[in-house]
């Protein structure tokens, strides 16, 4: 894969004019934002070759699609094919971007592992930054262990990691008073974060399944994430500032009520799907394959129209890794190209025995089945199941017939699901 990328001559006037309407005033203004010598700024805007974490880290501040404006026969990979293609989901785009520049909007991006939640993240936080509003992504991630042991550590964390993205000195010893971390958040935003900064502030904040998790921290944080959406609507015109975005795979299932989830019907909530018909086929022509609507069945019925595993199979493929009877035959082996993938869901499995138990029983049968509701979740937040209503299905073939295998399940029906 080339390491240098640059922008088409074509584009230049675009990029130019992306970097007019920025807040920054100069070139050594974006070079300093982004820990860049000038001169990086410089021939980005001339179209000279950059390299290429750099070209899109300055494509993503200026709020641009980095693979709209490279050159259409520049080789930016072995077989001329972007990585990282985005296919549309109409409205769903549409419906987020217009969400997030409301007053304090809170909009929530809810799906299974690995269905292109951080990716429509990236679209929506690019939207907003060619409205001119300022953009935080906090990865749950980051947080150390010993964060995640009370409250107050959490929420410090938060607030002191939320300032630096920002570019703000830690001033929580002058903010943070009193033994509710919640009220000292909630101060500490309005006094000081948002304070100090004059445009809207959009924080999304990725992987927030690992704080639903904790019974010590979930309660409060999702009344914090509620509370400060509804000061927005109530008029406070600092909080109307805010928008937040919330990207996480399941409803709560472990620490609170999940029918009583403080996030419930606040906001506007975006649950993705797997791809239909046409987004495979879009996904198809993207990849340069022109394969035949049998063909284009055989992959669906084996995952389901899984995004990442229909992009793997497509990725794979068209670079010619191997032909299109040779994935068939291996993609259900730990040979095939979903080997690690797969070997990663089968571990976790076998270190709780009892969720392994509940696997078992939903590849054993063809038709949905009735598991306790942890177990229900966490398999749907893996994309193993899909829910239908409080019983769940395996979520494609390639499931089924691997797990009917690697769990030793002899009586299952390898090719029962219908797609």
């Amino acid at each position: 894969m080339s390491r240098s990328l640059k922008v088409s001559p074509e584009n230049i006037q675009e990029v130019k004019s992306a970097f007019s309407r920025s807040p920054f005033t100069s070139q050594q203004a974006l070079a300093t934002e982004l820990g860049l010598a000038r001169d990086t700024i410089r021939k980005f805007l001339s179209g000279i070759p950059i390299d290429r974490l750099n070209f899109q880290e300055i494509c993503d501040k200026l709020g641009l699609d980095w693979q709209s404006i490279l050159p259409r026969t520049d080789d930016t990979s072995e077989s001329s094919i972007p990585p990282d293609f985005y296919v549309q989901r109409p409205p769903i785009e549409s419906d987020c971007c217009q969400a997030i520049v409301q007053s304090g909007a809170l909009l929530r991006i809810k799906a299974p592992q690995q269905m292109g939640k951080t990716c429509l993240m990236r679209k929506v936080l690019q939207h907003a930054r060619k409205q001119g509003y300022k953009t935080v992504v906090l990865d749950i991630q980051q947080a150390s262990s010993d964060n995640f042991s009370d409250l107050r550590k959490f929420l410090r964390w938060f607030c002191t990691t939320v300032g630096d993205e920002l570019n703000l000195p830690g001033q929580l010893e002058n903010y943070w008073h009193g033994s509710s971390p919640n009220y000292n958040t909630t101060k500490y935003f309005k006094n000081y974060l948002l304070g100090n900064i004059t445009s809207n502030l959009v924080l999304a904040l990725d992987n927030v399944d690992l704080v639903f998790e904790k019974a010590q921290l979930a309660p409060d944080f999702c009344g914090l994430l509620r509370s400060l959406n509804q000061k927005a609507e109530s008029g406070d015109v600092v909080f109307q500032k805010l928008r937040l975005v919330i990207v996480h795979s399941t409803d709560v299932y472990s620490s609170i009520n999940i029918t009583q989830s403080p996030l419930a019907n606040v906001g506007v909530t975006v649950e993705l799907k797997p791809f239909n018909w046409q987004q495979v086929c879009d996904l198809a022509k993207l990849y340069q394959l022109s394969w035949d609507n049998t063909q284009l069945r055989e992959l669906i019925n084996m995952v389901g129209g899984h995004p990442y595993l229909v992009k793997e199979a497509f990725d794979k493929i068209a670079r010619q890794r191997l032909t299109f009877d040779e994935l068939l035959q291996t993609a259900y082996t730990e040979a095939g190209i979903y080997g690690d993938y797969l070997r990663g869901y089968l571990l976790k499995l076998n270190h709780n025995a009892e969720l392994r138990e509940a696997m078992k029983k939903v590849v054993a049968v063809n038709s949905p089945v009735r598991l306790e509701v942890t177990h229900r979740f966490q398999l749907h937040r893996m994309g193993l199941v899909h829910l239908q209503g409080n019983d769940v299905k395996i979520s494609c073939n390639l499931y089924r017939k691997y797990f009917c295998d690697c769990l030793e399940v002899t009586d299952c029906d390898c090719f029962g699901v219908s797609q």
